[in-house]
């Protein structure tokens, strides 16, 4: 409620002017309106007060000062005066929503975590589903005075999501390497015991499922290998000149001497990329072999290096049974499968396709995987052009 303040030496000269317009022969109700309307002009005009907040030395800032304080902030933060949130800055009015300053501050988090942290004059709570249902934050509340407090945020939802992801990938490449490993164990021991009195027929079929799953566990430590390594450079811009239309021709020609004449087909332009040629190369090979053991078995491979005014676009075209739309988003995934049996029948480590997709990344290109069932696959690289090089006179 608003209280009637006037500035007093105002009210006196309006007082003393009235009594003067009444002595000179005014109206009395005349002056006594006259007195009344100047002392509501001055009421009216009375300039708005500042809203001040007092701290620990009473000095006095305004709410503008307030907003200021925490609005550099990075991390989200708001400030409190008793549990209604007075100020909140740029990046907690993003998270929580603008509306929120002015609420309570419990209203405005709705969350038991943080209520409770709320209850309290200072501490520290992790609150699951703020923001989103898988978010994580770390909230606190530290004291200013006895009125004021500030609660600070922080997003610990990556942190999370990539020891999960480290907890997974661990979980499944022991799955993938104690597979073949068991089935070795398997096979030696039975050729060598004395007992089992196995056969030559029987010993030279055991012999080969023993090489065929040392080189599946080769392939593997080797694909872990290179996916090691090209996290461990994902934040370094490869700097050599390529031409990707000189390197999948190269390669292209090398493959069709495997598979034979007329199963791959390929149209190649110049486009020249700064690029990790090793890795580049990898991009290629894993994509055409995959085309090769999940596509058709008699349709051709279609291999293109195309050019658009900004990328050059590598496009691999198999026609094959095609794959489900609900396993697209999933493919690059760590040792994700359509079809486990048939991916480790053909020699599939899992780990393919997660390869391309971080060695695009580090070249700051695009991965686009499309497929129709029962027409076949198409994945797509985009890779930035190289800028031209001036040449000296």
């Amino acid at each position: 409620m608003k209280t009637l303040s006037l500035p007093v030496p105002s009210v006196i000269v309006a007082v003393c002017a009235a009594i003067v317009m009444y002595l000179g022969g005014a109206n009395l109700w005349m002056a006594i309106a006259v007195l009344l309307v100047w002392v509501a002009t001055l009421w009216l005009a009375r300039p708005e007060p500042v809203v001040e907040l007092r701290g620990r030395d009473d000095g006095s800032v305004s709410r503008q000062a307030m907003v200021e304080l925490v609005e550099p902030f990075g991390l989200p933060v708001l400030m409190l005066d008793g549990q209604r949130i007075a100020a909140a800055n740029a990046a907690a009015r993003e998270e929580l929503g603008a509306h929120i300053v002015g609420q309570d501050a419990r209203v405005a988090l709705r969350h038991p975590e943080a209520v409770r942290l709320l209850d309290k004059p200072q501490g520290r709570a992790l609150v699951r589903g703020l923001t989103g249902p898988r978010s994580i934050w770390q909230v606190s509340r530290v004291p200013i005075d006895e009125r004021f407090s500030l609660i600070e945020m922080v997003n610990r939802t990556a942190e999370a999501d990539i020891s999960r992801a480290h907890t997974d990938f661990v979980a499944n490449a022991s799955h993938e390497l104690r597979t073949p490993l068991a089935s070795i164990i398997g096979y030696i021991e039975t050729l060598a015991d004395p007992d089992a009195k196995v056969d030559e027929a029987t010993a030279a079929r055991f012999h080969a499922t023993v090489l065929r799953e040392a080189r599946r566990l080769q392939s593997l430590v080797e694909d872990l290998m290179s996916l090691s390594r090209i996290e461990a450079e994902k934040h370094e811009l490869p700097r050599d000149r390529i031409d990707l239309g000189q390197m999948a021709g190269t390669i292209a020609s090398e493959v069709a001497m495997t598979v034979g004449e007329g199963r791959l087909e390929i149209e190649t332009t110049d486009a020249v990329v700064l690029g990790d040629r090793q890795q580049l190369d990898q991009v290629i090979r894993n994509l055409i072999d995959n085309a090769f053991k999940y596509g058709s078995q008699t349709e051709p491979v279609k291999v293109s290096i195309t050019r658009s005014a900004n990328d050059a676009e590598l496009r691999v075209i198999d026609k094959g049974e095609g794959i489900h739309p609900d396993h697209l988003p999933y493919l690059t995934r760590r040792f994700y499968r359509t079809d486990p049996g048939r991916s480790r029948a053909a020699g599939g480590t899992g780990l393919g396709l997660a390869i391309v997709k971080h060695i695009v990344e580090r070249h700051r290109g695009k991965l686009d995987i499309s497929s129709t069932l029962g027409a076949g696959t198409t994945v797509t690289v985009r890779i930035p052009l190289a800028p031209q090089q001036n040449v000296a006179e």
